[in-house]
């Protein structure tokens, strides 16, 4: 978070003249691998990174809740709790009132709130910012209301918030990334059955580094392509007379060919071999460590490039060039259209290729990116009060 504890702490007193009852802090997460696949009830590798969300709040007497964000559009934002229901608020404060709203929907009473929050998780960069601030509204909330609901419930009303309220038709991964999480693992999730464990992805003691490529160009999950996207999946799942397309493996693809059309095919295939990729990468990082996770990134890129299409020219030049400047292997990450790049690289390597991309941004006239290092961290809770 961009505030330290206290400060924030301070900031909550100023702005509501109270001191609140404590600090909860939800971290945003990288997807190493399995775009895309988390709402085909297939499998994701993502881990919860050093950047997060926080919120200081403290319970009302009535039934009102008051968000104030000090990022982004840094406003004040009230609702009753009893009038919450879907799409009955916009913007960015559909987020946090989306998981009370979850909350009370699910028969949990939750009290009248104020709430504080802040963030270093970059919005709109594919890093999950929603998510973060999600999860962190949610174990607040799970805390002050004596809830005593688990990981998996809570990322259920967070991925239940942002699917009704937020009408942003996502999976599950982003929320069980963020509320998961543990230093120096990846959180390996079986989208199906909910089941998760954590995979080691030591990159520090690999010698390696992984660079988040922020292009500046934002994205927007409620947007029409990301629906699209889940639409033509569901459609090649009925199609193909499946539930899901977790139930297709590579071998199934070439009788696929014959049933569906072009495009539909294709964004099959995505999927398909995207579950492939993932669970030979969590094989590598148990055998072989992340050094090895190269060409499946590339991999990955390229079928979201050419097959699902949700990459964009800013991404490709970002993964392009890093590979060029010796990255072990690069790809977009997160929904699309837009967000960052990843890139693995040996940490002695790690300057140059951030030159050598700033540079070729400059060169095609785009926005100078954001470049920066991320590491496995741990998920969601409460840091103080």
């Amino acid at each position: 978070m961009t505030l330290s504890a206290t400060e924030l702490s301070a900031a909550f007193t100023a702005r509501f003249g109270r001191e609140p009852a404590g600090i909860w802090a939800a971290p945003g997460r990288v997807n190493l691998i399995g775009e895309h696949t988390d709402y085909n009830d297939g499998f994701v590798l993502p881990f919860a990174i050093n950047r997060s969300t926080a919120v200081a709040a403290a319970p009302r007497r009535d039934r009102t809740a008051r968000v104030y964000s000090a990022f982004g559009e840094g406003s004040l934002v009230s609702a009753d709790l009893n009038e919450l229901s879907t799409g009955s608020v916009q913007g960015w404060a559909a987020y946090p009132l989306g998981v009370l709203w979850a909350f009370e929907d699910r028969g949990t009473g939750v009290p009248g709130l104020d709430l504080y929050v802040d963030s270093d998780v970059p919005v709109g960069a594919g890093l999950s910012s929603s998510a973060a601030l999600e999860c962190a509204v949610a174990v607040m909330a799970n805390d002050l209301s004596d809830a005593g609901l688990t990981g998996p419930e809570l990322a259920a009303l967070g991925q239940r918030a942002e699917n009704l309220m937020v009408g942003a038709p996502t999976g599950i991964m982003d929320q069980s990334a963020s509320l998961l999480g543990e230093e120096g693992h990846a959180v390996f999730l079986d989208c199906r059955s909910r089941e998760a464990e954590l995979v080691p992805l030591d990159l520090a003691g690999s010698g390696l580094t992984l660079l988040v490529i922020d292009t500046r160009v934002s994205h927007e999950h409620a947007s029409g392509g990301y629906a699209s996207r889940r639409a033509s999946c569901e459609q090649g799942a009925k199609e193909m007379g499946v539930a899901a397309l977790r139930d297709l493996t590579v071998k199934d693809l070439a009788a696929t060919a014959g049933v569906l059309d072009e495009e539909t095919f294709r964004r099959v295939r995505h999927v398909v071999t995207e579950n492939a990729r993932v669970l030979a990468a969590v094989d590598i990082l148990r055998t072989d460590g992340p050094g090895k996770l190269g060409p499946l990134l590339n991999e990955s890129h390229a079928s979201m490039r050419d097959d699902f299409e949700i990459s964009c020219p800013e991404l490709d030049l970002a993964v392009e060039t890093a590979r060029r400047a010796g990255a072990l292997g690069a790809r977009m990450t997160g929904g699309g259209f837009g967000g960052s790049a990843i890139a693995l690289v040996d940490s002695s390597a790690a300057d140059a290729v951030t030159a050598a991309v700033s540079d070729a941004f400059a060169a095609a006239g785009y926005a100078t990116p954001a470049v920066f290092t991320v590491l496995p961290a741990s998920g969601a809770g409460r840091v103080e009060g």
